[in-house]
Protein backbone atom coordinates (compact mmCIF):
# COMPACT_ATOMS: atom_id res chain seq x y z
CA UNK A 1 0.00 0.00 0.00
CA UNK A 2 1.03 3.37 -1.00
CA UNK A 3 0.67 5.94 1.93
CA UNK A 4 0.40 10.06 0.56
CA UNK A 5 -2.08 13.13 0.56
CA UNK A 6 -4.10 14.47 -2.31
CA UNK A 7 -2.78 17.00 -4.92
CA UNK A 8 0.93 17.80 -5.10
CA UNK A 9 3.57 17.64 -7.93
CA UNK A 10 6.41 15.52 -9.27
CA UNK A 11 9.37 17.93 -9.68
CA UNK A 12 12.47 16.10 -10.78
CA UNK A 13 14.40 14.13 -8.06
CA UNK A 14 18.20 15.19 -8.96
CA UNK A 15 19.11 12.90 -6.38
CA UNK A 16 21.71 10.83 -8.30
CA UNK A 17 24.14 13.30 -8.45
CA UNK A 18 24.71 12.74 -4.09
CA UNK A 19 23.05 9.83 -3.11
CA UNK A 20 25.43 6.88 -2.98
CA UNK A 21 28.65 9.48 -2.37
CA UNK A 22 28.24 8.44 1.96
CA UNK A 23 29.03 11.10 4.64
CA UNK A 24 32.03 12.32 5.64
CA UNK A 25 33.91 15.43 7.68
CA UNK A 26 33.73 18.34 5.76
CA UNK A 27 37.28 20.11 6.39
CA UNK A 28 36.74 22.93 9.56
CA UNK A 29 38.17 26.30 8.06
CA UNK A 30 40.57 28.37 10.21
CA UNK A 31 37.91 30.84 11.25
CA UNK A 32 33.85 29.97 12.10
CA UNK A 33 30.87 32.66 11.65
CA UNK A 34 28.48 31.37 14.08
CA UNK A 35 24.72 32.85 13.89
CA UNK A 36 23.20 33.19 17.33
CA UNK A 37 19.97 32.58 15.34
CA UNK A 38 19.56 29.12 13.73
CA UNK A 39 15.82 28.90 14.96
CA UNK A 40 12.65 30.21 14.79
CA UNK A 41 12.01 32.18 17.68
CA UNK A 42 13.81 34.73 19.77
CA UNK A 43 17.52 35.08 18.81
CA UNK A 44 20.17 33.38 21.40
CA UNK A 45 21.70 35.70 24.22
CA UNK A 46 25.66 35.88 23.49
CA UNK A 47 27.15 34.71 26.54
CA UNK A 48 30.96 35.16 25.57
CA UNK A 49 32.89 37.92 24.66
CA UNK A 50 35.78 38.92 22.75
CA UNK A 51 38.95 37.74 23.94
CA UNK A 52 37.33 34.67 25.47
CA UNK A 53 38.57 31.03 24.82
CA UNK A 54 36.43 28.49 24.08
CA UNK A 55 35.66 24.81 23.73
CA UNK A 56 33.51 22.48 20.78
CA UNK A 57 30.36 22.14 22.31
CA UNK A 58 30.74 24.85 24.66
CA UNK A 59 27.87 27.67 24.96
CA UNK A 60 28.25 30.67 23.22
CA UNK A 61 24.46 32.05 23.25
CA UNK A 62 21.72 30.91 25.95
CA UNK A 63 18.21 30.54 25.23
CA UNK A 64 16.18 34.16 25.30
CA UNK A 65 12.71 32.50 25.66
CA UNK A 66 10.65 29.31 25.70
CA UNK A 67 10.50 29.28 21.79
CA UNK A 68 14.39 30.16 21.32
CA UNK A 69 17.31 27.24 21.59
CA UNK A 70 20.92 27.62 23.06
CA UNK A 71 23.79 27.84 20.26
CA UNK A 72 26.97 26.02 20.97
CA UNK A 73 30.32 26.58 19.19
CA UNK A 74 31.95 24.45 16.73
CA UNK A 75 35.58 24.27 17.53
CA UNK A 76 37.72 25.25 19.87
CA UNK A 77 39.97 28.61 19.66
CA UNK A 78 39.58 32.32 20.61
CA UNK A 79 36.28 34.27 19.99
CA UNK A 80 37.69 37.16 17.73
CA UNK A 81 34.75 38.98 17.08
CA UNK A 82 31.21 39.97 17.53
CA UNK A 83 29.41 41.06 14.16
CA UNK A 84 25.69 41.68 12.78
CA UNK A 85 25.74 39.44 9.25
CA UNK A 86 23.31 38.28 6.78
CA UNK A 87 22.11 34.73 7.29
CA UNK A 88 20.90 32.58 5.03
CA UNK A 89 16.98 33.46 4.66
CA UNK A 90 17.95 37.30 4.37
CA UNK A 91 17.58 38.59 7.97
CA UNK A 92 20.47 40.01 9.93
CA UNK A 93 21.73 38.75 13.50
CA UNK A 94 24.90 38.57 15.64
CA UNK A 95 27.69 36.26 14.55
CA UNK A 96 30.34 34.54 17.37
CA UNK A 97 33.58 34.96 15.21
CA UNK A 98 36.02 31.83 16.29
CA UNK A 99 39.55 31.45 15.44
CA UNK A 100 39.73 27.72 15.14
CA UNK A 101 42.83 26.11 16.84
CA UNK A 102 42.56 23.18 15.51
CA UNK A 103 42.52 21.28 18.65
CA UNK A 104 38.92 20.66 19.02
CA UNK A 105 39.06 20.33 22.92
CA UNK A 106 35.68 19.76 23.95
CA UNK A 107 32.97 19.79 27.00
CA UNK A 108 30.15 17.41 26.96
CA UNK A 109 26.89 17.88 28.39
CA UNK A 110 26.76 15.51 31.81
CA UNK A 111 25.54 11.77 31.47
CA UNK A 112 21.33 11.57 32.30
CA UNK A 113 20.95 9.54 35.68
CA UNK A 114 18.00 8.44 34.21
CA UNK A 115 15.75 8.29 31.27
CA UNK A 116 12.33 9.77 32.24
CA UNK A 117 10.55 11.89 29.99
CA UNK A 118 11.36 15.47 31.72
CA UNK A 119 15.07 14.19 31.61
CA UNK A 120 15.11 13.61 28.03
CA UNK A 121 13.00 17.30 27.17
CA UNK A 122 15.35 19.26 29.54
CA UNK A 123 18.14 17.06 27.70
CA UNK A 124 16.84 17.79 24.49
CA UNK A 125 16.27 21.88 25.49
CA UNK A 126 19.76 22.08 26.77
CA UNK A 127 21.25 21.18 23.84
CA UNK A 128 19.47 23.03 21.84
CA UNK A 129 17.92 21.19 18.78
CA UNK A 130 15.60 22.20 16.73
CA UNK A 131 13.97 20.77 14.09
CA UNK A 132 16.90 19.64 11.16
CA UNK A 133 14.36 19.22 8.01
CA UNK A 134 14.76 22.47 7.80
CA UNK A 135 11.92 24.59 9.62
CA UNK A 136 14.49 24.95 12.85
CA UNK A 137 11.45 24.85 15.35
CA UNK A 138 12.94 24.48 18.83
CA UNK A 139 12.27 20.42 19.32
CA UNK A 140 11.21 21.17 23.73
CA UNK A 141 8.69 23.34 23.14
CA UNK A 142 7.23 20.05 20.50
CA UNK A 143 7.77 17.36 23.13
CA UNK A 144 5.21 19.84 25.45
CA UNK A 145 1.70 19.60 23.73
CA UNK A 146 -1.16 20.56 25.49
CA UNK A 147 -3.08 18.52 24.22
CA UNK A 148 -2.54 14.40 25.02
CA UNK A 149 -1.02 12.72 21.78
CA UNK A 150 -0.58 8.94 20.84
CA UNK A 151 1.66 9.01 17.83
CA UNK A 152 5.14 9.91 17.17
CA UNK A 153 5.69 10.67 13.11
CA UNK A 154 9.17 10.68 12.35
CA UNK A 155 9.40 12.58 8.90
CA UNK A 156 12.32 10.72 6.78
CA UNK A 157 10.55 11.69 3.09
CA UNK A 158 13.22 14.09 1.91
CA UNK A 159 10.92 15.28 -0.34
CA UNK A 160 13.14 17.98 -2.25
CA UNK A 161 14.74 17.44 -4.90
CA UNK A 162 18.56 17.21 -4.46
CA UNK A 163 18.43 16.65 -0.87
CA UNK A 164 20.10 13.43 0.34
CA UNK A 165 21.83 13.36 3.43
CA UNK A 166 19.12 12.55 5.42
CA UNK A 167 19.05 9.35 3.13
CA UNK A 168 22.57 8.59 3.94
CA UNK A 169 21.80 9.31 7.70
CA UNK A 170 18.66 6.33 7.42
CA UNK A 171 21.54 3.44 5.80
CA UNK A 172 24.69 5.17 8.06
CA UNK A 173 23.20 5.59 11.24
CA UNK A 174 19.69 3.74 11.17
CA UNK A 175 20.50 2.23 14.84
CA UNK A 176 21.18 5.45 16.16
CA UNK A 177 18.38 7.45 14.71
CA UNK A 178 15.56 4.84 15.82
CA UNK A 179 17.74 5.08 19.60
CA UNK A 180 16.79 8.56 19.06
CA UNK A 181 13.09 8.17 18.20
CA UNK A 182 13.03 5.75 21.49
CA UNK A 183 14.03 9.33 23.29
CA UNK A 184 11.41 11.44 22.01
CA UNK A 185 8.88 8.41 22.62
CA UNK A 186 9.87 8.84 26.34
CA UNK A 187 9.81 12.31 26.30
CA UNK A 188 5.99 12.44 24.85
CA UNK A 189 4.97 9.54 26.77
CA UNK A 190 3.64 7.87 23.64
CA UNK A 191 3.62 3.55 22.74
CA UNK A 192 3.98 4.07 18.48
CA UNK A 193 6.07 5.77 16.43
CA UNK A 194 6.15 5.79 12.29
CA UNK A 195 8.89 6.67 10.16
CA UNK A 196 7.78 7.60 6.95
CA UNK A 197 10.23 7.23 3.70
CA UNK A 198 9.46 7.78 0.38
CA UNK A 199 9.28 4.52 -1.83
CA UNK A 200 12.17 6.07 -4.19
CA UNK A 201 14.55 4.84 -1.40
CA UNK A 202 13.70 1.18 -0.88
CA UNK A 203 17.31 0.54 0.16
CA UNK A 204 16.66 3.26 3.22
CA UNK A 205 13.26 1.80 3.78
CA UNK A 206 15.24 -1.93 4.54
CA UNK A 207 18.07 -0.15 6.69
CA UNK A 208 15.66 0.99 9.42
CA UNK A 209 12.95 -2.02 9.31
CA UNK A 210 15.75 -4.06 10.20
CA UNK A 211 16.59 -2.19 13.54
CA UNK A 212 13.57 -0.66 13.95
CA UNK A 213 12.37 -2.38 17.54
CA UNK A 214 8.54 -2.65 18.86
CA UNK A 215 6.24 0.14 18.74
CA UNK A 216 8.36 1.91 15.78
CA UNK A 217 7.14 1.32 13.02
CA UNK A 218 8.68 1.98 9.04
CA UNK A 219 6.05 2.70 6.15
CA UNK A 220 6.93 3.39 2.71
CA UNK A 221 5.53 6.53 1.28
CA UNK A 222 4.80 7.38 -2.22
CA UNK A 223 7.18 9.52 -3.56
CA UNK A 224 5.26 12.92 -4.66
CA UNK A 225 5.86 16.53 -3.45
CA UNK A 226 5.68 17.93 -0.14
CA UNK A 227 5.45 14.37 1.13
CA UNK A 228 7.25 15.44 3.89
CA UNK A 229 4.97 18.62 4.53
CA UNK A 230 4.12 18.13 8.68
CA UNK A 231 -0.01 18.11 7.52
CA UNK A 232 0.48 15.86 4.52
CA UNK A 233 2.71 13.65 6.07
CA UNK A 234 0.24 12.87 9.64
CA UNK A 235 -2.28 13.00 6.81
CA UNK A 236 -0.99 10.25 4.60
CA UNK A 237 -0.16 7.92 7.64
CA UNK A 238 -2.68 8.51 10.01
CA UNK A 239 -5.38 9.96 8.18
CA UNK A 240 -6.45 12.78 10.57
CA UNK A 241 -6.53 15.77 9.37
CA UNK A 242 -4.86 18.87 11.18
CA UNK A 243 -7.97 21.51 10.70
CA UNK A 244 -7.10 25.49 9.78
CA UNK A 245 -4.91 27.04 12.76
CA UNK A 246 -4.47 23.87 14.71
CA UNK A 247 -1.36 22.25 15.38
CA UNK A 248 -0.44 18.51 14.86
CA UNK A 249 -0.85 17.76 18.41
CA UNK A 250 -4.47 18.95 18.07
CA UNK A 251 -5.48 15.75 16.60
CA UNK A 252 -2.40 13.47 18.58
CA UNK A 253 0.40 13.62 16.85
CA UNK A 254 3.97 15.40 17.35
CA UNK A 255 5.77 15.01 14.20
CA UNK A 256 10.30 15.43 14.07
CA UNK A 257 12.57 14.84 11.46
CA UNK A 258 14.66 12.01 11.45
CA UNK A 259 17.56 14.02 11.42
CA UNK A 260 16.39 15.53 14.58
CA UNK A 261 16.07 12.46 16.15
CA UNK A 262 19.73 11.51 15.23
CA UNK A 263 20.29 14.51 17.06
CA UNK A 264 18.27 13.62 20.41
CA UNK A 265 20.39 10.29 20.53
CA UNK A 266 23.68 12.07 20.31
CA UNK A 267 22.50 14.48 23.18
CA UNK A 268 21.25 12.14 25.13
CA UNK A 269 23.69 8.99 24.63
CA UNK A 270 26.37 11.12 24.12
CA UNK A 271 26.36 14.27 25.81
CA UNK A 272 26.46 15.84 22.46
CA UNK A 273 25.00 19.28 22.14
CA UNK A 274 23.91 20.89 18.36
CA UNK A 275 26.95 22.03 16.69
CA UNK A 276 27.23 20.04 13.58
CA UNK A 277 24.94 18.58 10.98
CA UNK A 278 24.62 16.41 7.91
CA UNK A 279 23.92 18.35 4.56
CA UNK A 280 24.06 17.70 0.92
CA UNK A 281 26.04 19.68 -1.57
CA UNK A 282 24.95 19.26 -4.93
CA UNK A 283 24.36 20.54 -8.24
CA UNK A 284 25.68 19.97 -11.80
CA UNK A 285 27.58 23.47 -11.40
CA UNK A 286 29.78 21.92 -9.00
CA UNK A 287 32.82 19.33 -9.39
CA UNK A 288 32.61 17.88 -5.76
CA UNK A 289 29.04 16.74 -4.75
CA UNK A 290 28.34 14.96 -1.72
CA UNK A 291 26.79 14.38 1.84
CA UNK A 292 29.06 15.74 4.56
CA UNK A 293 29.30 16.34 8.37
CA UNK A 294 29.47 19.93 8.36
CA UNK A 295 30.24 22.27 11.42
CA UNK A 296 27.98 25.26 12.39
CA UNK A 297 29.68 28.47 11.26
CA UNK A 298 31.22 27.50 7.91
CA UNK A 299 30.89 30.32 5.25
CA UNK A 300 28.96 29.70 2.15
CA UNK A 301 32.13 30.43 0.49
CA UNK A 302 34.65 28.19 2.15
CA UNK A 303 31.76 25.54 0.82
CA UNK A 304 31.55 26.83 -2.92
CA UNK A 305 35.45 26.79 -3.01
CA UNK A 306 35.58 22.86 -1.53
CA UNK A 307 32.53 22.22 -3.42
CA UNK A 308 34.28 23.54 -7.03
CA UNK A 309 31.69 26.03 -7.79
CA UNK A 310 32.01 26.25 -11.82
CA UNK A 311 31.91 29.18 -13.71
CA UNK A 312 28.28 28.08 -15.36
CA UNK A 313 26.70 28.16 -11.83
CA UNK A 314 23.24 30.77 -12.59
CA UNK A 315 22.20 30.69 -9.12
CA UNK A 316 22.78 29.38 -5.32
CA UNK A 317 20.25 28.19 -3.50
CA UNK A 318 20.67 27.23 0.78
CA UNK A 319 18.36 24.90 1.36
CA UNK A 320 15.94 22.66 -2.00
CA UNK A 321 14.93 23.83 -4.87
CA UNK A 322 11.41 24.40 -4.33
CA UNK A 323 11.46 25.86 -0.37
CA UNK A 324 14.90 27.15 -0.27
CA UNK A 325 16.74 30.79 -0.91
CA UNK A 326 18.25 31.37 -3.85
CA UNK A 327 21.42 33.40 -2.16
CA UNK A 328 22.38 36.80 -3.40
CA UNK A 329 26.26 36.22 -2.09
CA UNK A 330 27.96 33.71 -0.33
CA UNK A 331 28.28 35.77 2.88
CA UNK A 332 26.26 33.66 4.93
CA UNK A 333 27.02 30.69 7.21
CA UNK A 334 25.85 27.04 7.95
CA UNK A 335 23.48 26.41 11.22
CA UNK A 336 21.61 23.94 12.69
CA UNK A 337 18.87 24.45 9.64
CA UNK A 338 21.16 24.09 6.72
CA UNK A 339 20.37 20.89 4.77
CA UNK A 340 22.33 21.83 1.76
CA UNK A 341 23.15 24.27 -0.72
CA UNK A 342 23.06 23.54 -4.24
CA UNK A 343 24.90 24.89 -7.19
CA UNK A 344 22.95 25.00 -9.95
CA UNK A 345 23.58 25.76 -14.05
CA UNK A 346 21.24 27.51 -16.35
CA UNK A 347 19.68 23.75 -17.52
CA UNK A 348 18.74 23.27 -13.98
CA UNK A 349 16.93 26.50 -13.56
CA UNK A 350 15.59 26.71 -17.06
CA UNK A 351 11.99 27.94 -17.07
CA UNK A 352 12.38 29.41 -13.41
CA UNK A 353 13.62 32.90 -15.36
CA UNK A 354 10.51 33.41 -17.85
CA UNK A 355 8.97 36.65 -18.05
CA UNK A 356 5.90 36.65 -16.12
CA UNK A 357 2.71 37.35 -17.61
CA UNK A 358 -0.82 37.90 -16.47
CA UNK A 359 -2.77 35.00 -15.14
CA UNK A 360 -4.74 32.98 -18.11
CA UNK A 361 -6.92 31.88 -15.22
CA UNK A 362 -5.93 27.97 -15.79
CA UNK A 363 -6.74 27.32 -12.47
CA UNK A 364 -3.32 24.42 -12.45
CA UNK A 365 -2.12 26.52 -8.69
CA UNK A 366 -5.01 25.55 -7.50
CA UNK A 367 -5.55 22.19 -8.45
CA UNK A 368 -2.07 21.33 -7.41
CA UNK A 369 -1.99 23.05 -4.07
CA UNK A 370 -1.95 20.44 -1.71
CA UNK A 371 -4.00 22.91 1.45
CA UNK A 372 -6.43 23.37 -1.44
CA UNK A 373 -6.03 26.85 -1.66
CA UNK A 374 -6.47 29.54 -4.38
CA UNK A 375 -3.27 31.29 -4.77
CA UNK A 376 -4.39 33.17 -8.17
CA UNK A 377 -6.91 34.52 -5.65
CA UNK A 378 -4.63 34.88 -2.62
CA UNK A 379 -1.97 37.04 -4.94
CA UNK A 380 -5.19 39.55 -6.51
CA UNK A 381 -5.95 39.95 -2.96
CA UNK A 382 -2.75 40.94 -2.42
CA UNK A 383 -2.04 43.02 -5.12
CA UNK A 384 -5.45 44.91 -3.85
CA UNK A 385 -4.26 44.88 -0.38
CA UNK A 386 -6.86 43.72 1.08
CA UNK A 387 -6.18 41.98 3.98
CA UNK A 388 -9.09 41.05 5.04
CA UNK A 389 -9.86 38.84 1.67
CA UNK A 390 -6.35 37.15 1.64
CA UNK A 391 -7.32 36.13 5.33
CA UNK A 392 -10.75 34.87 4.07
CA UNK A 393 -8.83 32.74 1.59
CA UNK A 394 -6.15 31.41 3.83
CA UNK A 395 -3.45 32.25 3.01
CA UNK A 396 -2.42 31.94 6.54
CA UNK A 397 -2.70 28.10 6.01
CA UNK A 398 -0.13 28.77 2.67
CA UNK A 399 2.77 25.66 3.34
CA UNK A 400 5.19 28.07 1.14
CA UNK A 401 5.82 24.78 -0.48
CA UNK A 402 6.35 26.27 -4.04
CA UNK A 403 3.81 23.82 -5.84
CA UNK A 404 1.90 26.54 -7.26
CA UNK A 405 5.11 28.63 -8.72
CA UNK A 406 6.09 25.20 -9.91
CA UNK A 407 2.73 24.62 -12.34
CA UNK A 408 2.18 28.00 -13.22
CA UNK A 409 2.08 28.55 -17.16
CA UNK A 410 2.44 32.65 -16.66
CA UNK A 411 5.76 32.38 -14.02
CA UNK A 412 3.23 34.20 -11.77
CA UNK A 413 5.54 34.82 -8.10
CA UNK A 414 2.60 32.93 -6.18
CA UNK A 415 5.10 32.03 -3.10
CA UNK A 416 6.16 35.65 -2.79
CA UNK A 417 2.61 36.46 -3.08
CA UNK A 418 1.98 34.27 -0.06
CA UNK A 419 4.81 35.04 2.07
CA UNK A 420 3.16 39.07 1.46
CA UNK A 421 -0.26 38.16 1.74
CA UNK A 422 0.83 36.83 5.72
CA UNK A 423 2.82 39.76 5.65
CA UNK A 424 -0.07 41.95 5.23
CA UNK A 425 -2.57 39.82 7.54
CA UNK A 426 -0.07 40.58 10.65
CA UNK A 427 0.67 44.38 9.78
CA UNK A 428 -3.06 44.79 9.33
CA UNK A 429 -4.03 42.95 12.52
CA UNK A 430 -6.99 40.99 10.57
Amino acid sequence: MKFTFKRGVHPAGQKTIAKDIPLREFPTPAEVSIPLSQHIGAPAALCVAVGDRVLQGQKIGEASGFVSANVFSSVSGVVKAIVKKRTAIGSYCDHVVIENDGAYEETLLSRLAELTPDAVKSRVREAGIVGMGGATFPTHVKLSPKTPVDVLIINAAECEPYITCDYRLCLEKPKEALEGVRYLMIALGVKRAIVGVEDNKPDAVSSLKSVAPEGIEIVSLKTKYPQGAEKQLIFALTGRVVPEGALPSDVGCVVDNVHTALSVYEAVALGKPSFMRAMTISGKACSNPGNFYVRNGVSYEEIASFAGMLPETVKVISGGPMMGFAQADLTPSTGKGTSSLLFLNEGEVSGGDKPISACINCASCASHCPMRLMPMFIERAVEEEDAAKAKSLSALSCLECGCCAFVCPASRPLVQSMRRAKKLIRARGV
